[in-house]
């Protein structure tokens, strides 16, 4: 027994059709995936790896990056992709903290992350974006043929990190049973079937692109037209051949920016579905009227996946995220008393269900600190649920930033600033950006001489991910404070709300 493996990989050995539409054409029958997956699987065993160990790759999106995803779930090993953006340092925490036995990284960060990897006694493997690298080559020569190793519903199948306001990441413990049961959720609330051809332009070290697409297609037997990034002209060129597609907001505001994208070139689609990031109602209006489609968006988080969804038939309500998902129970509580709150009031989000992560890596405490003892996961955002049953994310009740579809935590990029000679402090915040969603704002009390904002900028560059740096920076002379002393960052977000309109 191997619950994802015999679900999402098993079958695709008897599938001598396509289930990937490479974006120069070229087609990847199931067979052929799962062949390299069970070479690449030969090939991690061959090296030392056991069921349980962890396997971290940082490499762009290809066909054999894919196939290391499956490979890990036919061995038993815990998959854990990172952020193509992620720096070196960034890295280091993350390896050490994971203790992988296997790192896989594009060629090019292979001098740069040679000795990190070495420091913590991990085998390092290249892929670059066309799949090639020594993680292919060993491939090439390996055998097809895999025994999958068996696991058990509650044993864990990959590791997401997630940074926490204290800018420590934490690994969010996924299980075989927490994928696959929100795989069979999804496929089953969005009407995915083998007829379906998804238009894939979301990377796979997110969850989005990975446990969401990836994980439902396969499930359903379905195809991917499987795209290395979000470009307009592809995704315009490649809707004709698609039944649906999942996007972050982004990709629909950059849609709707292009004369191309027209009614008739959707006329042919079942679905679009958003996520990630908060979809603005505007944004859902406009694509009806350009369209005469329905954006369907839904609600989730690392630690959950999918928790809730707009309804596939009914009302498809902009500005919210539909209901909870069949098996998943979601409650809106008092902040400070746990106590639910009348109907349609603000209050904290918390959810339950199978598709609920088993805990943060190696952090107890942090776990025990996130879950109510009957179970409920406190997800921390601000929410409503109205007389209908909709759900609607009002607000957060942490600092998070969500850029483009990826978490930015201010903590973490506070840190950095305020190391900067010149820098007494600093506040990270988010403003409303028209592409991004929200775009990092940072706010700095400067010394004498104080740095300037370019300076800020490059300096974050070489130690940030390039989605964590500030797209604005401004200097104050003092930043707001209660009373007690607290940094008033909504005084800050309403302040510099206009500066991306």
């Amino acid at each position: 027994m191997n619950p994802l493996a015999d679900a999402l990989v098993a079958p695709l050995a008897a599938r001598n059709n396509p289930v990937l539409i490479l974006e120069d054409g070229g087609e990847v029958t199931g067979q052929a995936l799962f062949d390299l997956s069970g070479r690449i699987a030969n090939v991690l065993t061959n090296e030392g790896l056991s069921p349980g160990d962890r396997v971290a790759m940082q490499a762009g999106k290809s066909l054999q990056a894919l196939a290391l995803y499956l490979a890990c779930l036919r061995a038993g090993a815990l998959f854990l992709p990172l952020n193509t953006a992620y720096t070196t340092a960034e890295l280091d925490y993350f390896i050490g903290d994971a203790e992988p036995a296997v790192v896989v990284c594009d060629p090019k960060d292979e001098g740069a992350l040679a000795d990190v990897v070495k420091a913590h006694g991990a085998v390092l493997h290249t892929l670059d974006a066309m799949g090639a690298g020594s993680l292919a080559d060993a491939a090439a020569a390996a055998n097809p043929s895999f025994t999958d190793a068996e696991r058990g519903p509650d044993d864990l199948a990959a590791i997401l990190y997630t940074s926490g306001t204290t800018g420590r990441s934490k690994g969010a413990m996924l299980s075989h049973d927490n994928l696959l049961s929100n795989a069979n959720a999804l496929a089953k609330a969005w009407r995915f079937t083998a007829n379906d051809t998804l238009l894939h332009a979301l990377p796979i070290f997110h969850a989005h692109g990975l446990f969401v697409a990836v994980n439902v297609l396969l499930r359903v037997a379905g195809r991917m037209i499987f795209l290395p990034r979000f470009d307009a002209d592809a995704v315009v060129a490649n809707l004709p051949k698609a039944t649906a597609m999942m996007g972050v907001p982004t990709f629909y505001t950059r849609l709707l920016s292009d004369v191309r994208f027209t009614k008739e070139l959707t006329q042919h689609m079942r679905l679009f579905i958003s996520g990630s990031a908060p979809l603005l109602a505007e944004t859902h209006q406009a694509f009806e009227a350009r369209t005469g489609h329905r954006i369907l968006e839904r609600y989730g988080m690392t630690e959950t996946t999918m928790s809730t969804s707009n309804p596939y038939d009914g009302e498809r309500r902009a500005g919210t995220v539909g209901f909870p998902l069949p098996g998943v129970e979601a409650r809106v509580v008092d902040a400070e008393t746990a106590r639910p709150v009348p109907q349609s009031d603000p209050g904290i989000l918390e959810v339950r269900g199978p598709n609920v992560f088993k805990g943060y890596w190696r952090m107890p405490d942090k776990t025990a600190e996130e879950f109510r003892e009957d179970g409920f996961f406190i997800t921390g955002d601000i929410a409503r649920i109205d007389s209908d049953g909709y759900v609607t994310i009002v607000g957060r009740q942490k600092d998070l930033v969500i850029s483009g579809g990826y978490n930015v935590y201010p903590k973490e990029v506070e840190a950095e600033i305020d190391a900067m000679d010149g820098v007494i402090e600093s506040a990270v915040i988010g403003a409303p950006h028209p592409d991004l969603g929200e775009a990092v704002v940072a706010v700095i009390v400067g010394g004498t001489p104080a740095p300037s904002a370019e300076q800020v900028t490059r300096f974050l560059q070489e130690r940030l991910a390039k989605f964590k740096c500030p797209k604005a920076v401004f200097f104050v002379d003092a930043l707001p404070r209660n009373t007690m002393g607290k940094v008033q960052k909504k005084a800050l977000r309403d302040r510099f709300v206009d500066t991306f309109r």
